[in-house]
């Protein structure tokens, strides 16, 4: 039996490592710390097709994960549930109207069979009725859409589970050092060959590769995405243009609490990855924007870096997508949403499988 080593405890890693045990490989997963502890952990808790990547013309991954978001709704429906997203629309609007029209519209055609339900236009009054607390001054309208949420932590280990049950080796707290081309993984002072190694470490995809002194096509965006929470419980999701921006931010119910996020903030390390005042300043502004009842002050933050393929510099127009590179025995995965890591990690398989082949 091939034996496989996968780099990285993300969702990315586990999904990629149960895919290759599903196909038959004798597969060892290394993570450095604990599984989900990092930027899978730190999500805004959607699983998505992401309505606002259709404006960077992302339709083969919008269409993509609107799947994957099917998939996960009704495999693990104990960890994930569908949410009502309100789309408000104000006199004031950079987009208007029928440009989230024509978004939405589009949203529904992508998804297909696997819609949740056809979006709809609420007149200023009906949506007043809906979402009371939503400021009415300006206000046309509103579109109602859906989409799926998770606790991301949970859903990570139950991935982890299924991961197991087929057969993956998961070691936690063994920070690989270095990889090479024919397949040898440095660990502390042992050297392990393995038939393939996949580099799916997700910020530190580069770092890991630069450390083993190989070179990449590819430069990641670090992006650090900041989320706030408070006290109060919401009546469903929003999905609101930042004030004066073309940004996006959510406001969620989560847990019995009101989530806020996210921010888009290049990041570099070794600094720290937590929500700074100036981000939580930001997030509670765009809150206090659209709602009538006014919040000063926050009960949790908390942050991820996400490993965006560089691509503009404008980090919130930076493409979603992910790339798959090899280079001899490795398979390095850049990018890559959570939403879509179980379709992530079956093309990792089949990149092995055909990489074993030659």
């Amino acid at each position: 039996m091939k034996k496989i080593a996968v780099i990285g405890g993300g969702i990315n890693g586990l999904c990629s490592a149960w895919a290759l045990a599903k196909a038959g490989y004798a597969v060892t997963l290394y993570e450095r710390d604990q599984i989900m502890r990092a930027t899978s952990a730190a999500s805004t808790k959607l699983l998505h097709g992401g309505l606002r990547y259709l404006e960077q013309g992302d339709f083969r991954l919008v269409r993509e994960a609107l799947r994957e978001r099917a998939w996960w709704l009704s495999q693990v429906p104990e960890i994930t549930q569908t949410i009502e997203l309100v789309l408000p629309i104000y006199e004031d609007s950079q987009r208007g109207r029928w440009l989230p029209k024509l978004g939405l519209w589009l949203y529904d055609r992508l998804a297909g069979q696997h819609n949740i339900a056809p979006h709809r236009w609420c007149s200023s009054s009906e949506l007043h009725r809906l979402a009371p607390t939503l400021k009415s001054q300006g206000l046309r309208g509103g579109f109602i859409f859906y989409d799926g949420q998770m606790d991301d932590y949970q859903l990570g280990l139950w991935v982890a589970e299924q991961a197991r049950a087929a057969g993956v080796k998961i070691i936690e707290q063994q920070a690989v050092k270095r990889i090479q081309p024919d397949g040898t993984v440095e660990i502390s002072t042992l050297r392990l060959k393995y038939d393939s190694l996949v580099n799916v470490t997700g910020p530190w995809a580069v770092s890991l590769l630069a450390e083993s002194q190989l070179s990449s096509h590819y430069q990641l965006d670090l992006v650090r995405g900041s989320h706030i929470l408070f006290n109060r419980p919401m009546e469903r999701g929003y999905f609101l243009a930042v004030p004066g921006e073309r940004r996006i931010c959510f406001v969620l119910p989560y847990q019995g609490k009101t989530l806020v996020g996210t921010t888009e903030v290049r990041h570099s390390f070794p600094q720290p990855i937590k929500c700074s005042e100036a981000e939580a300043n930001y997030l509670l502004k765009v809150y206090n924007a659209y709602f009538t009842e006014t919040v000063n002050e926050i009960d949790e933050s908390f942050s991820g870096v996400r490993p965006l393929i560089q691509s503009a510099t404008d980090p919130s127009k930076t493409t979603r997508e992910y790339a798959l590179e090899t280079q001899g025995r490795i398979v390095t995965v850049y990018g890559g949403k959570w939403t879509t890591a179980r379709a992530l990690g079956q093309k990792v398989a089949n990149t092995v499988q055909t990489m074993l082949c030659k």
